[in-house]
């Protein structure tokens, strides 16, 4: 219930739909009874003319009985018509109040569905922004070690499965009842001792449909967990569709989705089975009352305790009341599912970042001095990572991070950003501990270009305008010149208004990065972190990029981390990390002269 609860309250304000719902149930299962009822008094003009036509000269006090309805009918007959007055009246009178009955019936049905219709979707709005903003804050590290496709499938899929577990709440709770407590209703007043009859395959019903839906909960949860693994199998496939031609590996893929949709339809066709059973199972059970009631009903008959059309309402009003029934047992087994899928999504918007403002955290106004590392420690579990680094970064100076690959290089350029957070020691910027500033005005100092480009699907000024979001048209075309992009963004189709497709694939590598170059020329970011910038490049494109980070790269602190050791021969400074150590440090003329692991590290690259 508690899971139920929290869902509900994406509903906020209840009341907003509770209370309109409730009034339009209420007035729907009213006039959806006198529907019903109207049946007794046309059923005894057709057979019994002599009892409905007569002469009722006083307004009859209102009682809940077939007759009053039988009196009522006839005083306002006698009221427009007077004595004289045939059957044919008497029925088109009859007529206009079903027809006026039916339409209020379903109007007020209309607007109760409206309503539960305006709840669900507003609850899912809300519920989709409030998770996939939990998700946008969350730390890097939590999307390395979980499957971008349960990720996905938690948000789009189990969101959506949770709208059974909103709307079929009110269904659940106000419409069903409803219905069946006015139908109870109608019932009693035509045979109170056929109702004591009917009611007594209730409980029955309930037991059958609860053993039913006893385990739908369990396999739901099945369901939405292998529905998030065949989701991350499609995202897989199609991000490294190249991968898998190159190396013939299609029917490896094909067979781990084929297996994954295989269980999902088990599981799938499982609930479906008890689900599908629910409904048929409550309306044989009808059945098999109804055929109980035609006995007993017709034993009253002859006894004279019930009339025919008596009788003939009664099991149309009881033929109904299954029709309510049925959906409050379907509405429980499916709020089973909602329920299920409502855990998967709020265990997701209950993860929060591990990397936490301080309360007393302050904006982080300018940049000054420089940054410094104090003794940082850092680990992925527990693997440590970073031992015990000190390190300094003059304002203004370029410092290269160079060394064998799993070294620990990209990890302490994540560290000054605060992608993760260290397990020890300080990291400072002028003087202050980073986790004392504002992680947005620290971020806003920040400029980042990696290996990995990071492009979407959007267009190429929509791209380079991520570096600022409120930069001007020609503040974007200055940026592009920089990074020696704008020549090859006017040869595009549309210019700076093409779509350059998912992840920028209609680009070249080179292109690609010159654009996350520019990105970070509009943003002219105090600090800069080149990882790998040029890594993946050839020659001539690896040139163009270069010139476009030499252009960056003047006069801005710098953290360059680079296995093409040419790259950062003109650093002020040189850090050969291995093994989460600084093992050696200076400039490319120091380190050449000391002939030690740099010394090595170029010779290996000349040889090459």
């Amino acid at each position: 219930m508690k899971t139920y609860w929290r869902l509900l309250g994406f509903a906020r304000p209840i009341g907003k739909y509770a209370v309109p719902y409730f009034f339009y149930t209420l007035l729907h299962a009213f006039f959806n009874l006198f529907n019903y009822a109207m049946i007794i008094p046309i059923l005894d003009i057709l057979f019994g003319k002599e009892s409905i036509v007569q002469a009722v000269t006083v307004r009859p006090e209102f009682s809940m009985s077939t007759g009053y309805l039988k009196e009522i009918i006839n005083y306002y007959m006698f009221r427009l018509y007077g004595e004289n007055y045939d059957v044919m009246q008497v029925l088109l009178l009859l007529a206009l109040v079903l027809i006026t009955f039916s339409f209020f019936s379903n109007l007020f049905r209309y607007l109760a569905q409206r309503t539960a219709e305006m709840m669900k979707i507003t609850t899912l709005e809300r519920l989709r922004n409030a998770v996939f903003d939990n998700v946008v804050d969350l730390q890097v590290g939590y999307f390395t070690n979980e499957r971008k496709g349960d990720i996905i499938a938690k948000i789009t899929s189990d969101v959506q499965v949770v709208q059974f577990c909103v709307t079929n709440t009110l269904q659940a709770v106000f419409r069903d009842p409803f219905l069946i407590i006015t139908f109870m209703m109608g019932m009693l007043v035509i045979s109170w001792q056929l109702t004591v009859f009917s009611a007594l395959y209730l409980p029955v019903v309930a037991l059958v449909i609860g053993y039913i839906v006893k385990k739908l909960k369990r396999k739901a949860t099945a369901g939405q967990e292998t529905y998030a693994d065949m989701v991350s199998v499609i995202d897989e496939s199609v991000n490294g569709i190249k991968m898998i031609k190159a190396y013939n590996d299609g029917d490896h893929t094909k067979a781990k989705f084929f297996e994954r949709n295989r269980t999902f339809s088990r599981i799938s066709r499982s609930i479906a089975r008890r689900q599908m059973l629910g409904s048929p199972m409550s309306e044989f059970l009808g059945i098999t009352a109804m055929s109980g009631l035609l006995l007993y009903g017709g034993k009253l008959c002859l006894d004279q305790s019930l009339t025919g059309s008596e009788f003939i309402a009664y099991l149309a009003i009881f033929s109904q009341i299954t029709r309510p029934l049925r959906s409050f047992t379907d509405a429980f087994s499916t709020i089973n599912q909602g329920i299920a899928a409502g855990e998967r999504v709020l265990g997701l918007l209950d993860t929060h970042s591990v990397i936490q403002q301080a309360p007393d955290a302050v904006e982080m106004k300018g940049f000054g001095d420089g940054i410094e590392f104090r003794d940082v420690r850092f680990s992925y579990g527990t693997r440590e990572v970073i031992c015990g680094v000190d390190m300094t970064i003059p304002k203004g100076q370029t410092v290269a991070l160079v060394g064998g690959s799993g070294g620990g290089k990209s990890t302490l350029s994540d560290l000054v950003a605060r992608f993760y957070d260290i397990d020890s020691g300080a990291i400072l910027i002028d003087g202050v501990d980073i986790r004392q500033y504002t992680l947005r005005s620290l971020r806003d100092h920040i400029g980042v270009v990696s290996q990995d480009t990071v492009l979407f699907n959007d267009t190429i000024e929509g791209n380079i305008r991520m570096g600022r979001r409120d930069a001007t048209t020609e503040e974007i075309i200055a940026a592009a010149k920089v990074a020696n992009a704008h020549d090859f963004i006017m040869e595009t189709e549309h210019g700076y208004q093409t779509n350059i497709g998912d992840r920028g694939m209609k680009l070249s590598g080179g292109q690609r990065q010159r654009l996350s170059i520019a990105r970070a020329v509009l943003k002219n970011p105090d600090i800069l972190i080149l990882d790998e910038a040029t890594s993946a490049l050839d020659t001539e494109s690896e040139k163009l990029v270069q010139a476009a980070l030499d252009t960056l790269l003047e006069g801005r602190t710098s953290i360059v981390i680079a296995h093409r050791l040419s790259t950062v021969v003109g650093a002020d400074k040189i850090y050969v990390i291995e093994q989460g150590r600084i093992a050696e440090e200076g400039t490319h003329a120091e380190l050449i002269a000391r002939e030690g692991i740099y010394h090595k590290l170029i010779q290996m690259q000349n040889m090459g």
